[in-house]
């Protein structure tokens, strides 16, 4: 039997292995947030690198790699001090160098956790900016940002300065994990940098109309955003800073729940908005529609409902498409990886839906939706307009100085050659394999090319004749001399190739030659969009199939592949049709009729 005493000496002990549980347990999470979030280089620097061109893959990897690198050297003696030290007049923190003077009783954690917040911020420039930027102009305004920019705002917004004060009745500025101090300052110098710097040679033509200009591994691209959303429950998780009690594991629960939540919803709208405006679901675009949504919840994601965090995902999956629509064909700012979209009018959307969602939990106010009136949403606005304001400012002053000085953009022939070989001395960042890009000769698109009947049993013969031309070889000897022998030459798309071979075996045609070639005819090798822009290629893959008939009738032959490659649109394919004069077999040594006779 335990006595009173003994009991009272065992919940002491409980409750100490308790204390020092949650104290392990907020030590944990803290840091490992913040190497969820440093991982995020690796995401970015997939993303950037798979959706612009190979000869400046090398370029990317590099300036991601150093935007880490770079911003450690100076967040280090003065950035981390400009967040967390004594306020000045609320503008401002006082910089320390306690790591190096009492570097014992230094808190490495946080300055670790707010460097890699800080690195994020920096890095979203670079894809904004990508392929037409010198790489020592990138070092430089790299480091600025991560020396003064992020951490005198992000004291504004997390550091005691004047956007923490209680004001309007109690109510704070409320940004839980960066939608506004990260993703929006990201994205606003992203898109000051890519005003200012112009478009990538060959985006627009002499009328001003975009081109595609599509990124050259895609795979590369979904890998990143894959491991950002896999980072991001750290860098929204990990804000709640501690697992030590009940409240801040359901906290905890509820962030993820809701950012995983918020980045499913936006890229299913994206899918189903891109599918709607462009006839196929965009790749690229719906990629992009993830991170929006991951974006839009970051500063809400602490105190909205999941019914809120559905909602901010579902405006940021349509908010992306039309804000790449908007800068790309109104605008004229040529973003390559659609960075603005993302990070700024969704970082910008994100912050704004916390005075319309929110619940009133975790310091923040009720949102308009739940009753707090217009308080919150204005202090958001408020917030929002002034640290952009300052960015612009002093971002805008940086860029003018380097422009002068070091130059910001890299000459003609460097963006044409690519910037690894010149800026890196990189022939190649994929060594051993070939890399061709299609469209580095872009053609002007022609005009429409759909005939409007897609079914291959109601289109007319005119329709048939567009889709998939015959040109017959004219008969020889004023008409009278025919071998019977004819050789069909068939250019198709590479995904009607199946069908085309089914319909000829079916004529009993067994033997053909087949290559892989590439080409373009009248619709100059533009019939599909990428985000939303026509796609001009020069060449595009298509299958050529060759086969030689005598017994089958060369009219079947014909009229069975227009049927099989049929889908309604000029460059279907074209059929060549050529009189065999004389066809020898190497190993029986027969000749013409008889050579064919086991090949057919």
């Amino acid at each position: 039997m335990i006595g009173y005493d003994n009991m009272n000496d065992l919940q002491t002990i409980v409750d100490q292995v308790s204390e020092q549980l949650g104290s392990d347990a907020f030590g944990i999470w803290f840091l490992l947030g913040a190497v969820l979030v440093f991982f995020m280089q690796c995401g970015f620097a997939m993303v950037e690198t798979g959706f612009t061109r190979a000869k400046n893959a090398g370029n990317i990897i590099m300036k991601n790699l150093m935007d880490f690198c770079i911003g450690t050297a100076v967040f280090m003696p003065l950035g981390f001090g400009l967040i967390y030290g004594k306020d000045i007049g609320g503008f401002i923190g006082t910089p320390t160098f306690k790591m190096f003077t009492d570097w014992s009783n230094f808190d490495y954690s946080a300055f670790f956790f707010n460097l890699v917040f800080c690195a994020t911020t920096a890095t979203i420039v670079s894809g904004a900016m990508a392929e037409r930027t010198k790489f020592i102009s990138y070092c430089v305004y790299s480091g600025v940002i991560s020396l003064v920019i992020y951490p005198i705002e992000a004291h504004w917004a997390w550091g005691g300065g004047w956007l923490t004060v209680e004001r309007f009745g109690g109510v704070v500025f409320h940004d839980f994990a960066g939608s506004a101090a990260v993703h929006n300052v990201g994205g606003v110098i992203a898109l000051l940098g890519a005003w200012m710097l112009g478009p990538r040679i060959g985006k627009y033509d002499k009328d001003g109309n975009p081109h595609a200009i599509p990124g050259h591994n895609l795979t590369a691209g979904a890998l990143g955003v894959f491991i950002l959303w896999f980072c991001w429950f750290g860098f929204n998780g990990g804000s709640s800073l501690s697992l030590s009690t009940d409240a801040t594991m359901t906290l905890t629960g509820l962030v993820c729940f809701n950012t995983n939540l918020a980045a499913a919803v936006a890229t299913c709208v994206t899918m189903i908005f891109t599918w709607l405006r462009y006839g196929k679901p965009d790749v690229s675009m719906t990629l992009n529609g993830s991170l929006a949504g991951l974006v839009a919840i970051t500063a809400g994601c602490d105190t909205v409902s999941p019914f809120g965090a559905f909602f901010i995902g579902f405006v940021a999956g349509i908010l992306v498409v039309l804000s790449v629509e908007f800068f790309d064909k109104i605008a004229k700012v040529d973003d390559p990886v659609g960075a603005v979209s993302v990070h700024f009018a969704n970082g910008v959307w994100g912050t704004i839906a916390v005075g319309l969602f929110s619940t009133g939990s975790n310091t923040a106010h009720a949102g308009l939706f739940y009753g707090g009136g217009l308080t919150q949403l204005g202090t958001q606005l408020l917030g929002l307009v002034c640290v952009d304001a300052y960015v612009v400012i002093v971002m805008f002053i940086i860029f003018k100085i380097i422009d002068k000085t070091l130059g910001l953009r890299v000459p003609a022939e460097v963006e044409i050659d690519g910037l690894d070989i010149h800026e890196h001395g990189l022939a190649s960042a994929y060594a051993g394999f070939a890399i061709s890009d299609a469209n580095s000769a872009a053609m002007t698109p022609n005009e429409n090319t759909d005939l409007g009947e897609d079914d291959v049993t109601k289109a007319s013969a005119k329709q048939m004749d567009a889709a998939v031309p015959v040109v017959r070889e004219p008969v020889i000897h004023d008409g009278v001399y025919d071998t019977g022998m004819h050789k069909v030459s068939i250019i198709a798309k590479l995904a009607k190739f199946d069908q085309l071979k089914t319909a000829l075996n079916d004529l009993g045609v067994t033997g053909m030659t087949v290559t892989q070639v590439m080409g373009c005819g009248i619709q100059k090798g533009t019939p599909e969009k990428y985000r939303g822009v026509p796609v001009d290629t020069t060449l595009l893959p298509k299958i050529k199939v060759e086969v030689i008939v005598s017994r089958i009738s060369v009219d079947a032959v014909v009229e069975a592949a227009k049927k099989a490659l049929y889908t309604g649109h000029i460059g279907d394919g074209k059929i060549f049709v050529y009189n065999v004069t004389r066809v020898v077999k190497i190993r029986t040594g027969e000749e013409d009729y008889a050579a064919l006779q086991d090949v057919e």
